[in-house]
């Protein structure tokens, strides 16, 4: 069975308070897991959450900015004390290889696991699908930063009505499927003939970032969105001045997307009130489903249309 969900390991920005771990953030994408910007805490979190180890097939870090990679050492370590039996690949800005060898090869461990180092230099596909295709795109930040876009490939979804036009059940409904066409004594029927387009899933992820084009095409037509909000729009020349986002400025850019699920993470200290974040996503007019993350919260990705 498929599961596409987004796992909530933790929101804070910078510093961490009593109810809100550092950054990390699991997407389990039917049997693989991306694990994104894991900060300081995140080992335990997943515990706390139900991750394992085993969960995870791949780690992008969007920046070497402590709470969103001080984790990373911990990760790894768990990696190979558990044994994971699959190849983990890492992605990671190429600025900062010397961050990432260090937290890596932090201190003494017994490697057991195949981690795979794929530095991220520009914008481009870094993975191509099925399942799916990873994509990074360059962000605006004090430090080099990176977000990442993970995109189903369109595919064909069975109308029954047209089935039933055809005559076409049972096993030969796989076979027109696997086969793209089904030869038969009173004329061939293909996969088109009896299906409709369905787009792919979109997802991406976005923090540490002022408002740029690599912002705008991450979040393009995606399902869902996961975006930095680390300011309320009263501290707009905060956000500006330290390379961040307001909660306005995060649904503004969902908005114009056309993004279906818009999830808001990476808040500030200095607020108290997770719900001054939605309202004011609200009244920047963004429409859709709208989450403000929590710490350890589930969030499924939309339904395919």
């Amino acid at each position: 069975m498929s599961v596409r969900e987004f796992v909530v390991l933790g929101t804070a920005s910078q510093v961490p308070t009593r109810h809100r771990n550092h950054n990390g953030y699991l997407l389990r994408w039917d049997g693989e897991g991306i694990l994104f910007d894991p900060g300081e805490g995140t080992q335990r979190q997943m515990l706390r959450a139900g991750v394992a180890a085993h969960d995870i097939n791949r780690i992008c870090i969007t920046h070497f900015h402590g709470d969103h990679s001080l984790g990373l050492a911990g990760v790894i370590q768990r990696i190979n004390l558990d044994q994971v039996p699959h190849p983990v690949t890492a992605h990671y800005p190429a600025s900062g290889q010397k961050f990432f060898d260090r937290l890596r090869y932090a201190t003494a461990y017994r490697e057991t696991v195949s981690l795979r180092e794929e530095p991220v230099a520009a914008d481009g596909v870094l993975a191509g699908g099925p399942p799916y295709a990873l994509e990074a795109r360059r962000l605006s930040h004090p430090v080099e930063s990176f977000g990442y876009r993970v995109t189903e490939p369109d595919g064909r979804r069975m109308v029954p009505g047209l089935l039933a036009r055809y005559g076409i059940k049972g096993p030969d409904v796989g076979r027109i499927q696997r086969e793209g066409r089904l030869e038969r004594p009173e004329g061939d029927v293909t996969l088109e003939d009896v299906s409709e387009h369905r787009a792919g899933q979109r997802f991406a992820f976005v923090m540490d970032t002022r408002l740029c084009e690599g912002v705008d095409a991450l979040a393009e037509g995606c399902d869902m969105l996961v975006i930095e909000s680390t300011f309320l729009d009263a501290d707009v020349r905060l956000a500006q001045d330290h390379g961040h986002l307001t909660a306005g400025q995060a649904a503004r850019v969902a908005r114009d997307a056309g993004v279906r699920h818009l999830v808001l993470t990476h808040f500030s200290q200095r607020y108290a009130d997770p719900s001054e974040f939605e309202r004011e996503a609200r009244a920047a007019g963004f429409e859709g489903e709208l989450t403000v993350a929590a710490d350890l919260g589930r969030v499924a990705l939309p339904k395919r249309g």
